[in-house]
């Protein structure tokens, strides 16, 4: 048996690799996954609450040093809109808890300026069975329902469920949906 130490980086590094994308094409909440209607969204003191604990992220200095590192290049599936880039807590994405007031992912996009700005906030529970035609296990968070399950992104990210909620950048699809047409990785 290993020991805890390299338990828990052979799980980081399983998490950094969650978020890495194998193309743009293949990226989060593709075709046939259930989850959110475009219609639904946060009560206004759950936005409130999530909003209070990531507020100072919008700093992507602050977010780096709570340990927040870059997963993904810039995601985009044409015709459909962007997520952005994806920064990961690895210690959150090892800890097998969903806490709303700490997301496992930060999504950020690239403005007009070459800057990135702090968009949405995303949460992701691998699938128990790793059978994408079974989905009895499927999360949900604040009432709502992940997305899922999808294959991973990349060969050494397992099958998962994901939840993206667009607090800081408006999504003219929904809040919850994973793809925000406004986003796009030439600048936003």
């Amino acid at each position: 048996m290993r020991s805890l130490p390299a338990r828990l980086s052979a799980v980081a590094i399983t998490a950094a690799a969650l978020l890495s994308v194998a193309g743009p094409a293949s990226a989060h909440g593709g075709e046939g996954t259930d989850g959110p209607a475009p219609g639904e969204h946060l009560t206004n003191a759950q936005r409130h609450a999530i909003v209070e604990a990531t507020r100072q992220f919008k700093d992507l200095h602050a977010a780096e040093a709570a340990g927040y590192v870059p997963a993904s290049e810039c995601t985009e599936l044409p015709g459909v809109g962007g997520m952005g880039v994806h920064y990961l807590n690895p210690a959150y994405a090892s800890d097998a808890v969903v806490d709303p007031l700490k997301p496992e992912v930060l999504v950020y996009y690239p403005t007009k300026h070459g800057r990135l700005r702090l968009g949405a906030v995303e949460y992701f529970v691998a699938d128990a069975d790793q059978d994408l035609a079974t989905d009895d296990d499927r999360p949900s968070l604040l009432g709502h329902e992940f997305n899922g399950p999808m294959p991973g992104h990349s060969a050494d990210m397992p099958i998962h469920y994901d939840l993206h909620i667009w607090l800081y950048e408006k999504n003219p699809l929904g809040q919850l949906q994973p793809w925000n047409p406004d986003v796009s990785c030439a600048g936003s």
